[in-house]
């Protein structure tokens, strides 16, 4: 199982099919020994490697009509759509106790990916170096542009780590992993166009030239990406798994009904996939 990466792709409220592969894995005992993932995927990838089974689907599903949780009147009021005080401190604090130090103590890596907005550019942290500063850093590279306003974190302002590194699969890649599990929240098929909102980033962000780079480019990247994926699959590198179904889940779903046939499509899918991850690892 040497040299192989856990790679999550993010995609809000998309996450429950993450974290119904995820709950799979764990049901099978099958920790791998590097997990990177931004956004929603790391935010999942962090239960995982804790240890917590149910705790995704608490987090997604049972919690998904809690008034805190996304809020419209909240985003004319503050800019901020998600409860992100909810999320990333209620929660793991109060409502559901994340273990830190299970997550910590555990043997394997784990890295989220976030956007920096002076430049751009994806930067990464690790358990390791940043194990105290994790629910910040699950909260920068949860935070959507628009959407959330910038985490201030070691000397940077972030944000969503989708927008520079949607699928990081070249930095799990580059750590050394030369076979790797990807799990993706869209259909196959799927490839993004151009945004409609690069007007208002533009507006917002005018001091941030390095982040309407990156996502005026986003869906060049995630397309690219995918291409180079899918290639890499053939290659017998990499396993993806991912919906089957045309999504009708948006990335800020509050229909518990389809968060949870979503999750349970991901532990299907994570089931028929675990021939090929025996064999990859």
């Amino acid at each position: 199982m040497q040299n192989t990466g856990l790679v999550l792709e993010g995609g809000g409220m998309r996450g429950a099919f993450t974290a119904g592969v995820l709950r799979y894995m764990m049901e099978e005992d099958l920790y791998i020994p590097y997990t990177i993932g931004v956004s929603a995927g790391a935010c999942n990838g962090s239960s995982y490697i804790a240890r917590q089974m149910n705790r995704n689907h608490q987090v997604i599903i049972e919690y998904s009509h809690h008034p805190e949780y996304i809020s419209f009147k909240r985003f004319l009021r503050r800019r901020e759509l998600f409860g992100m005080d909810l999320l990333f401190d209620k929660m793991p604090n109060e409502l559901i106790p994340f273990d830190m130090e299970t997550f910590c103590s555990s043997k394997e890596g784990f890295v989220v990916g976030t956007t920096d907005c002076e430049t751009g550019e994806a930067v990464y942290f690790d358990k390791q170096s940043y194990s105290k500063d994790m629910l910040t850093i699950l909260r920068a590279s949860s935070s959507l542009p628009l959407f959330a306003p910038e985490v201030a974190f070691n000397g940077r302002y972030l944000l969503d780590g989708g927008v520079a590194d949607p699928i990081p699969i070249k930095k799990s890649m580059n750590d050394g992993n030369t076979k790797n599990i990807v799990v993706l929240t869209k259909n196959k098929g799927y490839r993004e166009t151009p945004s409609n909102w690069n007007w208002l980033a533009t507006r917002k962000y005018g001091k941030y030239a390095g982040l309407l780079k990156a996502m005026k480019n986003h869906h060049i990247v995630y397309n690219d990406t995918i291409k180079y994926l899918e290639e890499e699959e053939e290659k017998g590198n990499v396993v993806i798994i991912r919906p089957i179904r045309r999504l009708d889940v948006s990335s800020i779903e509050r229909n518990p009904q389809k968060l949870e046939s979503l999750y349970e499509e991901g532990y299907r899918e994570a089931k028929k996939a675990y021939g090929k991850l025996k064999k990859l690892l």
